[in-house]
C-alpha cells in the first residue's frame, strides 16, 4: 500500500507572488500544443493548403491564444454548470473565483470549440479542417493537466482491494487504499489517447474523421476512467449508477461515432460526383 507524496502545492513562491504546481502543468500542456501544432503544420494536408491562405506558424499562435481563453473560461463555466449549478445561480460572484479550483474538462472542450469556431470564422477556414489540426495536439494537455490533480492530491479514485499493489492512501480520503484515478487518466485520456489519435492522423482521412475520432476516443478512455474515479461528493452516482463525468461522456461517443460516419459518407458522395 502506497502513500501519496505530500507535496507542497506552491511549486515556487518569489515575495507575494505564488506559482503553483498546477498552474506550471497547464503551462506544460500550452507548451506541448504550441509544440505539436508547429509540428502538424508539415502534415498533409495542411502543408499543401493555399486557399483562402496557407497555414503558418502564426495560426499556431492565434489557435493557442484563442484556445487558452477557451480552456479557462469553458472550464470554469462548465464547472459552475455542470457540477454546481444551484450554488453559483445564487453566489455568481464566486464564478470569477477560479483560484478557489472548481474545472471541468467538458466544459473546456466545448470552450475550445467555441473559439475555434470563431477562428475558423475570421480566418475563413472550415471549423471541421481546424479541430482536425488541433485536436491531435489536444491529449498531452490532457495529461498534464492529470499530473496536476495527482500532485495536489484531489480527484482521488474509488477504494481498491488492499492486494492492489499500487492502490494509494490519500489524505483527506480516509485511510483506505485507493485507485491513483488522476493517473489512469493521464495514461488514457492523455498518452494512449495522443498515441492513436497522433498516428490516426497521419494517414488521409475525411475532413471531420480526425476530430470525431478524438470525441470517441476521449469519451470511451473518460467513460473507463470513471469506474475507478471517486465520484463527487455532493453528486454520488445519477441514473443507471453512472457519474456525471459518464454521463457528460455518453454524448461525445455517439457524436463522435456519428461525425465519423457522416464525414465518410460526404467524403464518398464528393467522390463519386467527380466521377
Amino acid at each position: 500500500m502506497l502513500i501519496h507524496p505530500h507535496i507542497d502545492p506552491v511549486a515556487l513562491q518569489i515575495g507575494p507572488l505564488s506559482v503553483h504546481w498546477y498552474g506550471l502543468t497547464y503551462l506544460l500542456g500550452f507548451a506541448l500544443f504550441f509544440l505539436l501544432a508547429t509540428l502538424r503544420l508539415r502534415h498533409q494536408p495542411f502543408a499543401s493548403v493555399t486557399q483562402p491562405q496557407p497555414w503558418t506558424r502564426r495560426d499556431v499562435e492565434d489557435i493557442l491564444f484563442l484556445g487558452v481563453l477557451g480552456v479557462v473560461g469553458g472550464g470554469r463555466l462548465g464547472y459552475c454548470l455542470f457540477y454546481k449549478p444551484a450554488y453559483y445561480l445564487a453566489n455568481p460572484l464566486e464564478i470569477f473565483a477560479i483560484w478557489d479550483g472548481g474545472m471541468s474538462i467538458h466544459g473546456g472542450m466545448i470552450g475550445v470549440m467555441l473559439a475555434m469556431f470563431w477562428y475558423a470564422h475570421s480566418r475563413q477556414r472550415t471549423f471541421l479542417q481546424v479541430m482536425d489540426f488541433v485536436v491531435p495536439c489536444v491529449p498531452t494537455g490532457v495529461a498534464s493537466g492529470r499530473l496536476g490533480n495527482f500532485i495536489n492530491g484531489e480527484l482521488w479514485g474509488r477504494v481498491a482491494d488492499p492486494s492492489l499493489p499500487w492502490g494509494m492512501v490519500f489524505r483527506g480520503a480516509g485511510d483506505l487504499p485507493r485507485h491513483p484515478s488522476q493517473l489512469y487518466q493521464l495514461l488514457l485520456e492523455g498518452l494512449l489517447l495522443f498515441v492513436l489519435l497522433w498516428l490516426y492522423a497521419r494517414k488521409p482521412r475525411a475532413v471531420g474523421q480526425v476530430s470525431a475520432a478524438f470525441l470517441f476516443g476521449y469519451g470511451v478512455f473518460r467513460f473507463i476512467a470513471e469506474f475507478f474515479r471517486e465520484p463527487d461528493a455532493h453528486l454520488g452516482l445519477l441514473a443507471l449508477g453512472m457519474s456525471l463525468g459518464q454521463w457528460l461522456c455518453v454524448p461525445m461517443i455517439l457524436g463522435g461515432a456519428a461525425l465519423w460516419w457522416w464525414c465518410g459518407q460526404r467524403a464518398a458522395s464528393a467522390v463519386g460526383a467527380l466521377r
